[in-house]
């Protein structure tokens, strides 16, 4: 229900002006992806780390990803602070839409809400309740 509230509010334009549109990671080696599956560069920001000393909320976190597809459903595994901490969002897609829940599993007491937009094979936007969660390649 929190999850299905979340995402009847939260919005993702996935304009070439979206804070997500401008690179923020290296470029991939490969010219091409054709599908979703497969590795990605993952950021997030709106929640400060409360074990990291003078960790901001603001700050972004970086790190690396892997999305798999079953079916309807796409599962974002990632991690960051240089592979210490891991989060996994479960996500139904809907189109280029996604709506599902993050799993903080350093800490999997800790769950939010997720949505996500396909803007391409080389971007997905993303937000929670707190700020953004996002996905380049």
């Amino acid at each position: 229900q929190e999850v299905l509230a979340f995402a009847t509010t939260a919005k993702l334009a996935g304009t070439s002006d979206e804070e997500n549109a401008k690179a923020w990671t290296a470029p991939s080696d490969r010219a091409q992806y054709d599908a979703i599956e497969g590795n990605w560069s993952s950021r997030w920001n709106g929640g400060a780390d409360p074990t990291i000393p003078g960790d901001a909320a603001n700050k972004w976190k970086q790190g690396q990803a892997e999305v798999k597809a079953a079916g309807d459903r796409l599962y974002f595994l990632f991690n960051w602070d240089n592979g210490m901490r891991r989060g996994l969002i479960d996500a139904h897609r809907e189109g280029t839409r996604l709506v599902g829940k993050y799993i903080n599993l350093t800490d999997p007491k800790v769950t939010r809400p997720w949505i996500g937009l396909i803007v391409s094979s080389r971007r997905i936007d993303g937000r929670w309740t707190g700020g953004r969660l996002e996905f380049r390649r």
